[in-house]
């Protein structure tokens, strides 16, 4: 069974420049490590907060081993300590989805 990782995130709204580029690294990054990237969402009318990041994989045991490659990538950890040093994310909420099928 497949999931796919539903990530939504509370962004410093005078910082969403540094998301945005904190977003395209990831756009490599991520496949590199073994995510399937469906992509990143942007605010773009309305609230001017929130975005979304959405990346599947073939299973569990899929996401646990792409997570260890990740935490290894030299890129990775360069791209989670600009967020860290930026302080453009707030907060970041994780849910596991499947895709419901007949």
């Amino acid at each position: 069974m497949s999931v796919t990782v539903f990530i939504r995130y509370q962004l410093d709204p005078f910082k969403r420049a540094q998301f945005e580029e904190y977003s395209k690294r990831w756009l490599t990054i991520i496949p590199r490590c073994g995510g399937e990237l469906i992509g990143y969402f942007m605010p773009h009318e309305g609230t001017n907060n929130i975005a979304f990041g959405l990346i599947s994989f073939e299973s569990l045991a899929a996401y646990e081993s792409y997570r260890k490659r990740l935490r290894a990538d030299l890129d990775g950890t360069a791209n989670f300590n600009f967020a860290e040093a930026e302080k453009f994310i707030l907060t970041e909420e994780r849910t596991f989805l499947r895709k419901v099928v007949v």
